[in-house]
Parts: C-alpha cells; structure tokens; sequence
C-alpha cells in the first residue's frame, strides 16, 4: 500500500528543536528513499500549507520536535486536508507536550508522578518570598523546567535556594508556565511503545550520563551518555515501570509511537515524568535503539510507524 503513495515528510518548523528536528526528518527521508518510496521534504518554516495542497500528499511523516509540530497544530491542519499522518492525534500530541496538563492527568489516574508546583510569569515577586515554602513542600533539589518545551530545554537542577530566581527566569525565557517538580533521586529509564490501541512495550533503556545531567548536550552529543538496554532492574520493578508506561501512553490516548520518561527512586518506585509522542529518530536516539535491540532496524521501524497511520 504504501509504496502507492506519495508521503511528505515534515521536519524542521519554528521551534527551540528546529535542528534536532532537522536531523530526525534526514534520517526518515534518507530511509524512506533508500527503500524506494515516494518522498518530499518539506520543512513547514515557510508557506507550508500550500507546499502541502500542491504536492497532493497521501500520508505525513511528522518528523517535527517542539512546538507547532508535536503540540497538535500540525496534526489539526492535516486534519483538516484529511491527510494521514504519523503518531498521535490533536489531543493526545497537545495534552503530552503540556507537562502541567500530562501531570494532572496522571495524578487524576493515580499513575505515580512526581509532586510539583506551577509558577508563572507573575510568581517572580512571590517566589522571593516564598522559597522556604517551596522547598518544604518538594525539598531539595528541585527541577524546574519550562511546561511546554522538550529535549530538556529550558531545564535546571537546583540544589541551593539562592539558585531558584536565576533557574525560574531561565525556564521563562521559554515559556509563560514553569513547572516546578520533585527531584526523585535515582535511576533515569525510558520506555518506547509502538502501536495504536494495544501497543508494544519495548526493552527498557537505563540512561547514564558520563557526566552531570541528561541535557541537551548529553542528548544529542554521541558518546556523551552511556545507554543500557534492557535496563538491569530487578524483575518486578521492571514490571512496574512497564506498566506505568502503558498507563501513560493509553491515559493520553497516544498512537503510532511515544516514548515514556520515568525514574526509579532507591526503594524501586518508579515515577512517570513526561510522555514523547514524536521521539527522536536520529543516530543517537532511543526509540530506533529500542527497536533494534528486539530485530526491527532503522528502514523497518520507519515503514511500521507509516503503517500504523494508515491503520
């Protein structure tokens, strides 16, 4: 079927992760090509609505981070041109990239989360009041992070009250709402599912930092982080963070692809942190790791995800 059609794949945009963005759609398209598929590249920066209507697209490969691409914006304009696209729906894409939204959501389904607070843009003036009250209710450290931005942009890890002013202005130069989250001391794990209404877990991967925090930096610079899959958890911790992860993708209502974000704590409890409805794709990316650890390589991954928008 798909080699029928004609599939755009959208990368690029506006966002903080427009060059990560960049390189995920490189990677699809390069695959994509390589297969012998009907391809465009589009970037959706520029005129991207009739780009889009004159090219007569069948289906979309939404290789797009951040704003204006995983929050639901592109997913309601392909919507209206009833083109298929990849990955997960209007809502789904909006509620996930909202981490204050996801937040409440999993709180309200009891699936384990860290404690936070919500701070905007008018809290400066409170917050140099009210920094004891903050630390006794989350403790230190603290992570404060912008609501609607990812690949850990925006992100601090504070440890020291007098830190908290700089770290909170920092979060607001991306956004209006800044969440403000328990740090749970531990191991970092993430989980990708594939499917639509009864996806499928992959192996989990542990991820270790070689040195300081998963950031930006650590994320994209090969070698910087050291990957473990399958994670070496004890059997049923490992059954848990599965478990939590499943809640999370079906509480958003996600489909094609997501990637779960979790920490286990040293007593074993996990705690889900944000759910990725468009994980990055490029080489050092968890998703494809994910997949190759149980036999599906990079062309293989890219044609299911394409399939599961069809379907």
């Amino acid at each position: 079927m798909l080699k029928d059609k004609k599939i755009a794949v959208i990368r690029g945009g506006k966002s903080a992760e427009r060059e990560i963005s960049l390189k995920t759609g490189k990677a699809i398209l390069d695959s994509l090509n390589r297969q012998g598929y009907n391809t465009i590249d589009i970037d959706p920066k520029n005129n991207f609505h009739n780009t889009l209507i004159e090219n007569d697209i069948d289906i979309a490969f939404i290789a797009l981070h951040g704003r204006y691409g995983e929050d639901g914006t592109i997913q309601g304009l392909l919507e209206l041109e009833e083109i298929a696209y990849t990955g997960s729906g209007v809502l789904s894409s909006a509620l996930a990239m909202d981490k204050i939204m996801s937040k409440r959501i999993f709180e309200h389904l009891n699936i384990s989360t860290p404690k936070f607070l919500i701070l905007n843009s008018d809290s400066m003036d409170d917050l140099e009041e009210s920094k004891d009250k903050l630390i006794s209710d989350l403790g230190l450290p603290v992570v404060i992070k912008p609501s609607l931005e990812g690949s850990s942009i925006g992100l601090s890890i504070v440890d020291q009250k007098d830190r908290l002013i700089d770290a909170f202005q920092e979060a607001l130069k991306y956004d209006k709402e800044v969440l403000v989250e328990e740090y749970i001391a531990g191991r970092e794990i993430t989980i990708a599912l594939l499917g639509n209404e009864e996806p499928q877990v992959l192996p989990i991967i542990e991820i270790k930092p070689k040195e300081g925090i998963y950031d930006f930096q650590a994320k994209y610079t090969k070698g910087m982080t050291e990957f473990i899959i399958p994670a070496k958890l004890d059997e049923a911790v490992y059954r848990q963070s599965e478990e939590l992860a499943l809640k999370a993708y079906k509480a958003l209502k996600c489909k094609g692809m997501a990637r779960v974000d979790l920490r286990v704590n040293s007593e074993g409890e996990a705690y889900v942190l944000e759910v990725n409805t468009i994980p990055g794709m490029t080489e050092t990316s968890l998703l494809p790791q994910a997949a190759e650890a149980i036999g599906i390589d990079f062309d293989k991954l890219v044609v299911m995800i394409l399939e599961y928008a069809l379907n």
